[in-house]
């Protein structure tokens, strides 16, 4: 049963499953269906399921003339109805992992789409979670789910973790170009992830496997917390910059002209986007399971979430000095 799934992921004759079709879910789904898998798209959003039907995007990263051929041909259809994803043989959780008031991971949509595949998990299906998480979520909350429905991960069903790397309106990077990262809960698991994303790559030495789902997650983290954390550094130095008089563009256009060791970060009201903002909480909640405080990450948090309150001061002394406030 293996074996086969492997011939068929190789030459793109599987069915493909993506489960959310929001800013990471959509471009996957389009880009499996572009190489020549047959795709089924799953969104609870009615109005969204319509549109893709109808040709249209509600994604700017993907464009009507990418959807409309793909819908009209039979080989991408959007759903609501969990039926139609029974018959794939590969199944993509691409959900928000949003965090609480209190700061507290959010799987509840992680949840709420694993008991969907859960309904038509069957033997030799493969599973691949792609929403940014804790180390940890794919072994111990995607897993006992899916078994929940007496099938063995890893013996009965496929299951592998392998992040996301969107950076919406980016033109030069995408799904297809930009490096994969996966671990499978197995070797078998991993070595048939990582065919199936190969299937999708303009370049096969772009998928990188890891030894373990666990891997995966932290690497993801590592990527989002190691932005979160310099720009939090750049923020501070701003901060110090305008209390001596000196401009930090200019500070930051010259340190820029060293060709190693230095990448440029650039101040602002705190970090933007799904990620960011978000990412470095996830690694300290489940970084206080093991009693260790990430005192690094979480002051850096601090730094970048006082910036908008430091903007709106900045604004005020501003407007002051220009007797328009």
């Amino acid at each position: 049963m293996t074996d086969t799934l492997a011939r068929r992921l190789a030459n793109r004759d599987a069915t493909v499953g993506v489960i959310g079709l929001g800013y990471v879910g959509l471009p996957l789904a389009i880009s499996f269906a572009e190489v020549g898998y047959k795709v089924f798209g799953f969104d609870v959003a009615d109005h969204v399921v319509t549109g893709l039907n109808s040709g249209k995007s509600h994604i700017d990263d993907v464009t009507p003339t990418r959807i409309a051929p793909l819908v009209q041909s039979g080989a991408f259809r959007a759903t609501t109805a969990v039926s139609d994803i029974a018959d794939c043989d590969v199944v993509f959780i691409c959900v928000p992992t949003p965090f609480d008031k209190s700061k507290t991971p959010d799987l509840s949509y992680v949840e709420s789409a694993t008991r969907t595949v859960a309904k038509v998990l069957r033997r030799g299906m493969l599973v691949v979670l792609q929403s940014t998480t804790y180390p940890g979520t794919t072994t111990e909350f995607v897993r006992p789910i899916l078994e929940e429905t007496g099938l063995v991960a890893g013996v009965d069903f496929h299951l592998a973790f392998s992040p996301e790397r969107v950076d919406p309106g980016n033109t030069k990077w995408n799904v297809r170009n930009t490096p994969k990262v996966v671990g499978g809960l197995t070797p078998v698991c991993t070595e048939l992830a990582k065919t199936l994303l190969l299937s999708l790559m303009d370049d096969p030495t772009l998928v990188r496997t890891v030894e373990s789902p666990d891997v995966a997650e932290m690497a993801k983290l590592l990527e989002n917390t190691y932005r979160a954390v310099n720009i939090a550094l750049v923020n501070e130095l701003a901060q110090l910059c305008h209390e001596m008089g000196i401009d930090v563009w200019s500070v930051i256009d010259a340190a820029a002209t060293k060709p190693f060791g230095f990448q440029a970060f650039y101040p602002g009201i705190g970090p933007g986007g799904h990620c960011i903002p978000v990412d470095p909480f996830y690694l300290a909640w489940k970084a206080r399971e093991y009693d260790f405080q990430t005192r690094f990450i979480e002051l850096a948090a601090d730094v970048n979430d006082a910036m908008a309150n430091y903007a709106i001061v900045r604004m005020q002394d501003v407007l002051n000095e220009k007797s328009i406030s």
